[in-house]
């Protein structure tokens, strides 16, 4: 009878382990048939921009309803906005993008004191500026799309001038607001006032910039979705739509251009598990040979990259996936000439 009830006890022990395996085996299955759904899902949708009608399929598609601002009145003179873009792009190209700062801050230094100073007033002005210009998404279906670009691109770089400070914790509502609105687009009923041929437009206008067809625009903005939002399910869609993007040698020059890896590396944490294997993939695009592969691996080579991978690679019982593609991506960068 012993003998018997030890037996029993063992089939009992290999059952029990076996089931366990089994529910670990589903679980990761189901998690990859979710990934795969979602990506169809974008997939879809990427196939409607070049379409016409792109704007009425895809709210269909995705089912959501993008609120009608109350009424605007725009004013004619267009070439207020040209002039304005056109200083934003020179403020975002000579002054904003430069992150030295950040850089320094990265490997432990210290900023001297006069640059501390003037990067205090940089995010001081930034932390002005990001309200109102979130307010003025509202105006973009009236401008010409063409403006879309160096508007987006002040925005981008204003957040990353915020990355070095705390100011950005006084404006989680507007930054909240400001991803959804980049996210979603914006459609607006408005009057434009044309004081020369006194006609009334009354037709709803969109701006697109997540899903713009232009991917330099819909990189910045992806960018920003993932700088502003904190919902795992709009996060998915921009790393899934940042993971198409970096297939093309242009999408890997934007990462460079934009200096993407520490928005990345910011979603590279344990504590957002279900976005890990997205956020790893989106680095793995980077390691693919080509022109873009030295400048990236040379970003990554800093103390923020390694103390991050660091933190995770201590995590226990981390996904084995996860962890062989983040060894691909140590072991790159262990080759770094």
């Amino acid at each position: 009878m012993k003998e018997l009830n030890d037996n029993l006890k063992k089939q009992l022990n290999e059952v029990s382990e076996e089931n366990r395996k089994m529910e670990i085996q589903a679980k990761r299955v189901q998690a990859r048939l979710d990934n795969l759904q979602r990506k169809f899902e974008f997939m879809t949708i990427q196939r409607l921009k070049g379409n016409s009608h792109v704007a009425h399929e895809m709210k269909s598609l995705k089912q959501e309803k993008v609120p009608v601002s109350k009424t605007y009145k725009v004013p004619l003179n267009a070439q207020v906005y040209e002039l304005l873009t056109v200083f934003m792009d020179w403020i975002s190209v000579h002054h904003l993008s430069k992150l030295k700062s950040e850089e320094s801050g990265m490997d432990g230094e210290k900023p001297l004191p006069k640059f501390a100073s003037q990067r205090n007033d940089i995010q001081e002005k930034c932390v002005k500026l990001l309200p109102v210009m979130t307010e003025q998404l509202q105006w973009m279906p009236f401008v010409n799309a063409k403006l879309h670009e160096p508007f987006v691109k002040f925005i981008y770089w204003s957040l990353r001038q915020l990355d070095a400070g705390t100011q950005h914790s006084t404006m989680t509502s507007t930054l909240r607001r400001l991803g959804e609105d980049i996210l979603k687009g914006v459609v607006t009923k408005g009057i434009q006032d044309n004081s020369l041929e006194h006609s009334i437009e009354n037709k709803p206008k969109t701006a697109a910039f997540f899903k713009s067809s232009s991917l330099p625009l819909r990189f910045l903005s992806t960018l920003i979705v993932l700088k502003t939002v904190t919902q795992a399910d709009y996060l998915a869609q921009a790393f899934d739509s940042l993971c198409l993007d970096l297939k093309t040698e242009e999408g890997k020059t934007l990462f460079l251009k934009y200096q993407a890896v520490p928005v990345i590396v910011n979603h590279l944490r344990i504590s957002s598990k279900g976005l890990l294997s997205n956020v790893i993939d989106s680095l793995l695009q980077m390691t693919v040979e080509s022109e873009s592969l030295q400048p990236f691996l040379e970003a990554c080579s800093n103390t923020l990259f390694f103390r991050t991978c660091s933190v995770l690679l201590r995590t226990p019982k981390l996904d084995l996936q996860v962890l062989e593609k983040l060894s691909i991506i140590l072991q790159k960068l262990s080759k770094i000439k």
